[in-house]
């Protein structure tokens, strides 16, 4: 029995006009991604007065959605030009064995490692807002530091043992993916022995990073919003709504995809909504980050100002 050396990733098939098209509207996405978010870095990192843990973490959170792009935006890019939805690191034909479960472990770990850092900074504004005067003794920027380690470490740890036993299960044929990732789903489907195990173990895992990150920002929440109806000045009240607004929606527009996604594999999702949610938490996401962040935020507004002027005048 002869062993699948490289996949074919399907994407979307239609006619070869709108793959042109829809090859136009992805890198536009991409750019104004790589842009946006590069642009928050630049400004937590050049302007002084965003030097404060809240800051620290949204550079961090931008560094790491343009990590988590790179992880599968390219090859979906080259899918589009080719003629038969193969895409590879090393050809733009095909994507090696190797090279789908590399793939599959990075856009996994950076999605990990972004659940981890949300909840992270709900924990901080929990912190600044119930606790404002233990905050600045709680929350160092060497406490936030060691935080985002701890996040990037555990998502990368997260799913390395299930996505190293998919790898070691036989797959004889077909290797066609109708995806636009290398994602589990699809694996499983072209395994040609059932693994039902790591299969729970896989969803289990998903479950638990998704749910009890999520869980834990909604009990965040839920404490600042009960702290903020105590406040007695409207516009303390205006300040920690706005403040804490960003974060919301951010949290609500990519865990909202992920559930759909990863916790209810029972459900028989379709291969189409299987694609347009994953290009969704994927792409779109880290696209309205930079976009909800700063528009929202006084202090990021003004150091994006700053950021854009000193590009202008040099």
């Amino acid at each position: 029995m002869e062993s699948v050396s490289e996949f074919i990733l399907l994407g979307f098939p239609c006619s070869r006009k709108i793959q042109v098209v829809l090859f136009m509207v992805f890198s536009i996405i991409y750019l104004l991604t790589l842009l946006g978010n590069g642009a928050i870095i630049c400004a937590v990192c050049w302007d002084r007065h965003l030097h404060t843990p809240m800051y620290i973490l949204l550079g961090n959170f931008a560094f790491l959605e343009i990590w988590y792009v790179n992880s599968t935006v390219p090859n979906t890019l080259a899918n589009f030009l080719s003629d038969t939805k193969a895409i590879s690191f090393t050809e733009i034909k095909t994507i090696s064995f190797v090279g789908c479960f590399l793939q599959f472990y990075f856009f996994f770990s950076l999605g990990t490692s972004e659940c981890f850092l949300l909840a992270v900074m709900a924990f901080d504004r929990y912190l600044a807002i119930c606790h404002p005067l233990h905050y600045p003794n709680i929350m160092t920027v060497q406490i936030c530091a060691k935080l985002v380690v701890i996040c990037w470490v555990c998502g990368f740890l997260w799913f390395l043992v299930p996505i190293v036993l998919i790898s070691q299960m036989p797959f004889c044929g077909p290797n066609v993916i109708d995806h636009v990732v290398c994602d589990p789903g699809p694996l499983f489907a072209l395994a040609c022995a059932s693994a039902p195990k790591i299969q729970l173990l896989c969803y289990t895992l998903s479950s638990l990073v998704i749910f009890g990150n999520f869980f834990f920002i909604l009990g965040s929440y839920t404490l600042v919003l009960l702290a903020v109806f105590r406040v007695p000045s409207a516009t303390g009240k205006q300040k920690a709504f706005s403040t804490c607004g960003s974060h919301l929606a951010v949290v609500s527009l990519f865990y909202g995809s992920l559930m759909v996604m990863y916790v209810s594999p029972g459900l028989g999702h379709s291969a189409g909504m299987q694609k347009v949610a994953t290009l969704f938490y994927a792409m779109v996401t880290p696209l309205f980050n930079p976009l909800i962040y700063s528009l929202r935020n006084k202090d990021m507004k003004a150091a994006l100002k700053k950021v854009l002027g000193s590009y202008s005048i040099n």
